[in-house]
């Protein structure tokens, strides 16, 4: 970490309470350069800040993933509002906070740190584009914005701008919006995805080799068919996703992540069946070839790899374990499999119900970093 050289602001709050209404998904949890949003912009503040909180709604839960150790934040005031969300972190810490949303798509050191410098002295310190636009989500606000957005806040409102004409503000100007672009919908979600394309930097923070997980389970679990109904939640999250079996049987390979985002372009998926003897499109393999081996040789250009089976080589597994396959217990022993997804009465760490396809989605998406460890 490199704290910038403000040291009255040393808190980073990332806004993550939002409803997602417009993208159809949880904007959370989509997919740049190999992290999802959640991720990246904790990693972003983490950076910048000793002391980084996601603030959520009342009621919501939040799966940090690779996000790392962070203190979660719920709402003081209903409503799930970016002014509900900044105003409860100022009542939290009782000092200024740099404010970011989490749908911010590239936020940039550079552009963070001239907010920063120009706070000192006022109440709150923000970009300013074009004719009086103003970037209220990426900013710092002070303890003496609190009392204006409570009294809003009761009052049932919850624009952030109706506090401006009572505080003392800084403004840094930008030539565009480009810096700060947000993520409200998916051709927005095409947009940033396309900007990093073009930029360069579209390849995995993570590194070069695809993400990894298994779906294991004991004999007539319905792991195929989890795949099939996991699979089309993985690329409505932008990821490019590639399938591996020991078998073609009981595998639809076909319809594997024939779903999409935005009228399928996020990039069609790969699917591959090993054989006891070798890959379907690709070389001879033994029976024993550690399904790292055989993902580094044929499936390297997705994002992520499922693979059916292979609990003795694959690096991280999650398991299907139903009540109606006829089995006693889970195949995994605890802490073996990363969650369990069951109709079961167990209570492992992370558990998902059968039919939550874009639960364990979400969860898959948030530790991308993890999987590519192999």
């Amino acid at each position: 970490m490199n704290t910038p050289h403000a040291p009255d602001i040393d808190v980073g709050v990332l806004l993550a309470g939002g409803t997602s209404r417009r993208a159809g998904v949880d904007k959370r949890f989509l997919v740049l350069e190999g992290r999802t949003l959640l991720v990246r912009n904790l990693a972003f503040l983490r950076d910048l800040f000793p002391v980084v909180a996601a603030v959520i709604g009342r009621g919501q839960a939040l799966d940090i993933g690779d996000g790392g150790a962070v203190e979660v934040l719920r709402d003081a005031w209903p409503g799930a509002s970016p002014l509900a969300g900044i105003a409860t972190a100022l009542a939290h810490y009782r000092r200024p906070v740099f404010a970011l949303a989490v749908d911010i798509a590239s936020p940039r050191r550079d552009a963070a740190e001239a907010v920063i410098a120009v706070f000192r002295g006022h109440d709150a310190s923000l970009p300013a584009t074009g004719r009086e636009h103003h970037q209220p989500l990426f900013a710092v606000y002070g303890l003496a914005c609190l009392e204006p957005m409570v009294a809003l806040l009761e009052s049932g409102h919850h624009r952030i701008v109706d506090i401006f004409a009572s505080v003392s503000m800084a403004e840094v100007r930008f030539p565009d919006d480009s810096l700060f672009h947000n993520i409200n919908t998916m051709g927005d979600y095409c947009e940033a995805r396309l900007a990093a394309m073009v930029s360069g930097a579209g390849a995995p923070v993570g590194g070069g080799q695809p993400a990894l997980v298994a779906i294991v389970g004991r004999s007539r679990s319905g792991n195929a068919a989890l795949i099939e109904r996991l699979s089309p939640e993985l690329v409505k999250l932008g990821l490019r996703v590639g399938t591996v079996a020991r078998r073609a049987r009981g595998l639809e390979l076909g319809r594997l992540g024939d779903d999409s985002w935005h009228d399928g372009k996020a990039g069609g998926p790969a699917s591959a069946v090993a054989l006891p003897q070798r890959l379907a499109f690709g070389g001879g393999l033994g029976d024993k070839t550690p399904l790292a081996d055989i993902v580094r040789r044929s499936l390297g250009d997705v994002d992520l790899v499922v693979a059916e089976g292979f609990r003795r080589t694959a690096p991280h597994r999650i398991e299907l374990f139903s009540r109606g396959a006829g089995h006693d217990e889970p195949l995994c022993a605890p802490r073996e499999a990363l969650a369990l997804v069951t109709d079961a009465a167990l209570r492992p760490a992370h558990r998902f119900a059968l039919d939550d396809a874009a639960g364990l989605a979400r969860f898959i998406a948030a530790r991308l970093d993890t999987l590519r460890a192999y």
